[in-house]
C-alpha cells in the first residue's frame, strides 16, 4: 500500500532548516540550494563545506544545539545528526506543527523523502522506495540516466517554445493534443536530434499545417 504522494514542490525563498553539520547535511544544503531555499543550519559544529557556504552568505548558520524556537517560520526540515534523541525530538516537533520533516536513515521518523532524482534540465524523473531501499532507487537513476541523456532538458524547452505557436494557429482542441503528441514522441525526438534548424522547422510547419488542413476540410 502507498503512503507518500509525490510531489514536486517550488521552494523558492522557503525557509528550510537543517539539523545537523556533517557532510550528510552539506549534501541536502546543495540540493536545497539548487532550489533558490532559504537554508538555515544549525548545529554546533559544521563541515568546512557548510562553513564555507555560511561565509560567503549563501546560508545561515546557528552554532547552538537544537531547540523548538528554530522551527519558526519553517516550511520543511531534515534532521542529519548522529544523535537519535535528538533526531526523535526534531522529528515530534515537526510532526506537531504538520512541518514537513526528513530525518536522515530513519523512514519511520519521516513525513517526506528525497528521491533519487535524474535531472535533464526541465525534465526531472524521480526514484522513491518511500526509504525502504535508496541502494535500489541509485540504481535505478543510474539506468534511467542512460537512457535520458541531455538532449532531452533541450527538447522539452523546444517544445515548450512551440507551445503558444500551436495554440495560437490550430483552434481545434483534438487537433492541437494529435499535435503535441506527434511532436512529444520518438519519431520527432530524433528529427530534432538529427535535422538542422531550418530543416526542422519545415517540419514543424508541415506538422501544423497538415492538421490545419484536416481542420478546414471538416467544416
Amino acid at each position: 500500500m502507498k503512503n507518500f504522494c509525490p510531489v514536486s514542490l517550488d521552494l523558492r525563498k522557503k525557509k528550510c532548516l537543517i539539523v545537523g553539520g556533517g557532510q550528510v547535511a552539506f549534501r541536502k544544503v546543495k540540493t536545497l540550494l539548487l532550489c533558490q531555499a532559504r537554508v538555515l543550519v544549525v548545529s554546533p559544529v559544521i563541515s568546512s563545506g557548510l562553513r564555507s557556504l555560511a561565509e560567503s552568505g549563501m546560508i545561515e548558520h546557528l552554532s547552538e544545539p537544537y531547540n523548538p524556537s528554530h522551527l519558526e517560520g519553517v516550511f520543511l526540515v531534515v534532521s542529519s545528526t548522529n544523535d537519535e534523541d535528538t533526531n526523535r525530538l526534531v522529528a515530534g516537533d515537526c510532526f506537531s506543527r504538520n512541518i514537513l520533516i526528513n530525518t536522515v536513515d530513519n523512514p519511520s521518523l519521516c513525513n517526506f523523502f528525497f528521491p533519487s532524482l535524474v535531472d535533464r534540465g526541465l525534465l526531472s524523473i524521480a526514484i522513491s522506495t518511500e526509504g525502504k531501499s535508496p541502494a535500489l532507487a541509485r540504481l535505478l537513476k543510474e539506468k534511467l540516466e542512460e537512457i535520458f541523456d541531455e538532449d532531452y532538458g533541450n527538447f522539452i524547452e523546444f517544445l515548450g517554445n512551440l507551445r503558444p505557436r500551436i495554440m495560437r494557429e490550430v483552434p481545434g482542441l483534438q487537433e492541437r493534443k494529435s499535435i503535441f503528441r506527434e511532436l512529444a514522441g520518438d519519431d520527432f525526438f530524433n528529427l530534432y536530434r538529427t535535422l538542422p534548424a531550418k530543416e526542422l522547422e519545415k517540419k514543424v510547419a508541415e506538422i501544423i499545417a497538415r492538421y490545419r488542413v484536416g481542420r478546414l476540410d471538416e467544416n
